[in-house]
């Protein structure tokens, strides 16, 4: 029997692991019409420990100045520091996933990241996991409204509760301690996901596969709404200190980052998410009323996008 995403009810990580595969390729195609320019380069990898991956990353198209679609599929020995960290008794691990993220050119055209995983014990325990965000240079309040509107009908095309829930979530870990600011809009995250007396493996999944989908019609509504917007270049140099902030959340509190590297997995893979250049002004300082400043005053209030 078949379900209506053409997947078989009874499912395993092999079908998991095809399906973010073939999501992997679909994305790569949507961004590749969107930028109109740039090719996304093929870098298949293997783990000394077990499975691989492919990571494909585009350069200085012209849209996209940096952008990274990653699958990978990765399984061994679970380490006693990561064991210690799950909370889990198990030896070893399978995991599978998309993450992507796309650093614009453009200074009005937000970086975007996502990421859809799923995650498997040698005990049999298992979860789904991701989300999607948004993080403007210039916050635009239409398009983050419309961001998580859109978010918002994924969500309630499989439970009304995960909007809600999910972005409150997002607006909570993807939070710049230090600064106290987020590091843009928020959207959706959500973790250790899995089957329950109401949703069953294949239903969790299903949701997630969606999220997944969901990425190039939201990310070139937003695209075509400021690509051919006029800058300045102290636009650009604004581009660049909202890029440091954007390195400072993924390096010290990312935990796919962390887990990353805690674990042993490639370097090359797992910092595809930084920008090609930034910049960390000493003491910066935006003008009172400009543009910069707005932006910040959003990122300081944690808005409610749907109100």
């Amino acid at each position: 029997m078949v379900s209506l995403y053409g997947f078989f009810i009874t499912m395993d990580r092999e079908e998991i692991a095809l399906n973010f595969k073939n999501l992997q390729v679909d994305i790569i195609s949507g961004l590749e019409e969107l930028d109109g320019l740039g090719k996304f380069e093929l870098d298949l990898w293997d783990r000394p420990g077990g499975g691989g991956g492919i990571t494909r990353i585009l350069n200085d198209g012209s849209l996209i100045e940096k952008g990274g679609v990653n699958f990978s599929e990765v399984y061994g020995a679970l380490d006693p520091k990561i064991r210690s960290e799950l909370g889990m008794d198990s030896n070893s691990f399978y995991a599978t996933g998309v993450s992507i993220v796309i650093h614009p050119n453009h200074p009005m055209v937000p970086i975007i990241h996502m990421n859809v995983r799923y995650f498997e014990l040698d005990d049999g325990k298992y979860w789904f996991g991701g989300g999607i965000d948004l993080t403007p240079h210039y916050v635009v309040e239409s398009d983050a409204k419309w961001f998580h509107q859109e978010l918002k009908k994924v969500c309630d095309k499989h439970d009304p509760s995960y909007h809600p829930k999910f972005s409150q979530w997002a607006d909570d870990y993807f939070y710049i301690q230090h600064r106290q600011e987020t590091r843009g809009v928020g959207g959706i995250f959500f973790d250790r996901l899995k089957e329950d007396n109401l949703k069953s493996k294949r239903n969790i999944f299903e949701f997630v596969y969606d999220v997944g989908k969901s990425f190039v019609p939201i990310y070139s509504e937003i695209v075509n709404r400021n690509r051919n917007k006029s800058f300045t270049e102290s636009n650009k140099q604004w581009q660049l200190v909202r890029r440091g902030r954007y390195v400072e959340f993924n390096l010290v509190y990312d935990r796919g980052t962390t887990f990353g590297l805690k674990s042993g997995g490639r370097i090359e893979s797992i910092l595809m998410s930084l920008p090609l250049t930034a910049s960390w002004v000493y003491n910066y300082q935006p003008a009172e009323g400009s543009e910069e400043s707005r932006t910040l005053t959003y990122l300081k209030e944690r808005k409610n996008w749907l109100i």
